[in-house]
Order: C-alpha cells, then sequence, then structure tokens
C-alpha cells in the first residue's frame, strides 16, 4: 500500500509517500520549515501546502505529531514549548478539511518507534524497547514484547537536582544552543538514560530523530547496562510510521 507520511516537528514539517509493506520511502523527501511563530493558523496551512506538493497522490495521511495525541487532537502543547492553541483543537479535523483527506494522527515518537518495531532495529526485539527522538524535545514510545504503550511521554521524567523535565536538560536542541561539547552532551544523556533503567529496565534502547546521523559522536560515550543502538530508519522512521498506522487502521 501507499501511503503519504507526514512528520510534523519543531523545526521542520517532513513528508514522502511510502511503500507501506516494505517500509521505505518511494518518493523524494520534502521538507518545510516550521513556521517560527509555531502558531495553529500558520502551521496546518504550511503542512497542507506541503501536501498539495504530491500532485499525483489522492489518498489518506498518516500524520506524526509531536504531543501527547487522542482522537486527533493533542492532548499536551506543541513539542517542548508552551505554544497556546494547540491543547485541544481537533488538529487532524482542520487538516482534513484543508487537504481534503482522511487523516490519521499520532503521537511522532510513536509513530517513529512503530516504523523501528516493524522494519528498523526494533524488528523481533522481546521485553521492553523504548525509542527516543532526540530533537526540539524529546521524544518517546515503548513497547513490550512488540506493543506499543501510546503516549508515553518520558520526557516529563525529573533528574535528580533539577527543577524541569528532563528534555530542558537532554534534548537535542539544549546542545545546539548550549554549544555542548559531544562528550558533554553524552554526559547529560547518559545521566537521563540511567535514570529511564532505574525506572523501566528496558532491553534495548532506540535513539532517532535528526542527531542519530551523527551516532557515533555520543552513543559510545554512553555507560549504561543496555544496549543503546541508533535507528535503523534514521530521521525517515517518522514518516515511515505515520504511514504503516494509516495502514494498520491505527487509532489510539
Amino acid at each position: 500500500m501507499t501511503i503519504l507520511g507526514v512528520d510534523i516537528g519543531g523545526s521542520g514539517i517532513k513528508a514522502a509517500l511510502v511503500d507501506t509493506d516494505r517500509g521505505e520511502l518511494i518518493s523524494e523527501r520534502l521538507r518545510v520549515p516550521t513556521p517560527e511563530s509555531l502558531l495553529v493558523e500558520d502551521v496546518l496551512p504550511a503542512v497542507a501546502d506541503l501536501v498539495a506538493s504530491f500532485t499525483d497522490y489522492h489518498g489518506p495521511l498518516g500524520v506524526g505529531f509531536p504531543a501527547v495525541v487522542q482522537d486527533g487532537v493533542p492532548r499536551t502543547p506543541f513539542t517542548a514549548h508552551q505554544i497556546p492553541g494547540w491543547k485541544g483543537y481537533p488538529v487532524a479535523e482542520r487538516l482534513s478539511a484543508l487537504t481534503g483527506r482522511a487523516v490519521t494522527m499520532l503521537n511522532d515518537a510513536d509513530a517513529a518507534g512503530i516504523a523501528e518495531m516493524r522494519f528498523g532495529n526494533g524488528q523481533g526485539k522481546k521485553g521492553v524497547v523504548i525509542i527516543f527522538t532526540l530533537g526540539t524535545g524529546i521524544g518517546s514510545a515503548m513497547f513490550t514484547n512488540g506493543q506499543l504503550v501510546p503516549n508515553c511521554e518520558l520526557s516529563a521524567l525529573y533528574l535528580r537536582g533539577h527543577t524541569e523535565f528532563a528534555e530542558k536538560y537532554a534534548a537535542d536542541i539544549v546542545r545546539q544552543e548550549e554549544e555542548l561539547s559531544w562528550e558533554a552532551y553524552a554526559a547529560r544523556l547518559d545521566e537521563y538514560l540511567h535514570h529511564v533503567q532505574r525506572v523501566f529496565s528496558p532491553r534495548l534502547v532506540i535513539i532517532g530523530g535528526g542527531i542519530s546521523k551523527k551516532y557515533e559522536k555520543f552513543l559510545p560515550l554512553l555507560t549504561v547496562d543496555y544496549p543503546v543502538v541508533p535507528a535503523g530508519l534514521r530521521n525517515e522512521a517518522g514518516i515511515i510510521g505515520a504511514a504503516i498506522a494509516v495502514a494498520e487502521g491505527w487509532s489510539n
């Protein structure tokens, strides 16, 4: 089945046609910057314009969105920002009206996780597997014996001695803004992953997001007792997983 997958992020909106049987992009991946305002009235038309670029496709859309999502509605703020207007807004319904397509929407990290478990480095893995997408925030998807536990916001964990959520300390955007060395960033991520180990005892952690392209700079510096590997599908996982969600009749 061919489905158009869309991955909405805090810095960019990406889309591509996906062969959901093989878990592969079958078109060029198109990307536009996320409008700086991050407001509903700016972001959703940008998504619709990107979708319209796929002129030969007229089917449904799978959309990964950076928030807790239930029934096509965000239940938490957009990414790590407290941008007004998103929480409780009928995003999927509005996108459907703007594009004229049926829309299946889910948490972006859940989308990436579905793709990794079907076609990436999570294939066949038992026990607890957690996928983290490191970017503007920290997205997380948790699986137990291959089954997703939707909308797990592990970015909201607190680390000892810190008064803000862990994503304010260990997201990739923090590395960039504070100009951290890879060694300094790895130490922060290691601290976070040790806490994850104490709470959830994962068998495997998979690191996705744009930073996964540079995994060799920081993953070898981690000291946790479980394997931590880069996403096999790299930064395409969110697009692929959003499309798979449509093909599998996803609901949350």
